[in-house]
């Protein structure tokens, strides 16, 4: 197999490595046992951060942006086109990554940002877009982005709400009339694998809100906030999109996008393999690597290294993982066609040594990987 065609497809190893670094690692240590073999790099994310880095890597242009952070400073952001096709990222914007000193604030954060970026696209003319909307950091329903897109919230004197989730229990009327007009002629894609609705026990506010800070009595508050802003949607679209799947992610902007951008969701992994030619390049590769920081039940819902074990077992390509460490059985590494796992752990038992030494580590497991699969 000397020489054939491998397809590094990596997200980063959260805390150690970005995504270009794990490949780049990946590289040296294949390279060292097989120094003939054809790596490929294919940029991938799930729709959280690196998102828009994966877009550039597949051959977009990255157009910057100043929008709201989600605390309201100004942020310098940017989308990727490709034709009329944009790729917005909500982490770069006004994620969890962009807040100040990383003071959580899961009552005032907002999603104006995500709005500003995508107004500008859509001022510049691209008619579909992809959101990706991981990493997000607040819990507003989406308010914020709906405000930066022309939707007035507006309380019972007719004042517009502050920015917030917070906020949304004293919301009295929505008026939709100077939403972007080009949201009617363009497409949008929410690239995301959650799948909660708005409310309730696996709900935005129970579930996520208290990663971005919120207390439990704020989980409550927001919850009411939250449950009284789909009423008032409710009310002005006549019907209820709040049970929908994925109306909970990103604290809610699911549901506005759902509800009152015509949105339709998409597993992240599968759209940006989809932008990166991903079925094209897999077709005559001898591998696949895969893999992330760490392989946990959250792999099993969507995350990089399934979306891309299941694109590669498609086309009858084998593919294994490298990871950080496993917390995966046997049976359900089996369920996501990976063949096999390869964890920094195998090689130091420490963890705080794995974190540390990532690089060197990682270049190690590749040639191992190298060894089994490659050499010979």
């Amino acid at each position: 197999m000397d020489g054939r065609k491998v397809l590094v497809a990596c997200d980063k190893f959260k805390g150690s490595l970005t995504a270009a670094e794990v490949a780049d690692r990946i590289s040296a240590g294949l390279g060292a046992v097989v120094p003939t073999a054809a790596v490929v790099r294919v940029p991938v994310a799930d729709g959280g951060d690196g998102t828009l880095d994966a877009a550039v890597a597949a051959g977009f242009t990255r157009v910057p942006v100043t929008a709201s952070g989600p605390t309201g400073e100004p942020v310098a952001t940017s989308y990727a086109v490709r034709g009329d096709l944009a790729v917005v990222e909500m982490a770069d914007a006004c994620g969890l990554l962009r807040l100040p000193g990383q003071v959580r604030a899961p009552m005032t954060a907002s999603s104006r940002g995500l709005g500003e970026v995508l107004a500008a696209a859509l001022d510049a003319g691209c008619r579909r877009i992809v959101m990706g909307i991981g990493g997000s950091a607040s819990t507003d329903g989406g308010a914020g982005m709906l405000s930066a897109l022309g939707v007035r919230l507006l309380d019972a004197g007719g004042a517009a709400l502050p920015d917030g989730g917070g906020a949304l229990g004293r919301l009295a009327r929505i008026d939709l009339g100077g939403i972007h007009p080009a949201l009617a002629q363009t497409e949008v894609t929410l690239a995301c694998d959650v799948t909660n609705p708005l409310l309730g026990p696996s709900g935005a506010p129970t579930v996520f809100a208290p990663q971005k800070g919120a207390s439990p009595e704020q989980v409550l508050e927001l919850e009411a906030c939250l449950r009284h802003f789909a009423m008032v949607v409710t009310a002005a679209t006549g019907r209820d999109d709040s049970l929908l799947p994925g109306a909970g992610a990103a604290g809610g902007v699911g549901y506005a996008a759902l509800a009152l951008l015509g949105a339709r969701m998409r597993p992240g992994i599968e759209v940006v393999l989809e932008m990166s030619h991903f079925a094209e390049l897999v077709t005559d590769a001898a591998l696949v690597i895969t893999g992330e920081g760490s392989l946990d039940r959250q792999t099993l819902l969507g995350k990089t290294p399934a979306g891309v074990a299941a694109a590669a077992a498609a086309a009858g390509v084998p593919v294994v993982a490298v990871c950080g460490r496993a917390l995966l059985t046997a049976a359900e590494v089996e369920d996501t066609a990976i063949e096999r796992v390869y964890a920094l752990t195998d090689l130091e038992p420490d963890p705080a040594v794995c974190m540390r030494d990532a690089g060197p580590l990682l270049e190690r497991l590749s040639a191992q990987v190298a060894a089994d699969w490659l050499a010979g």
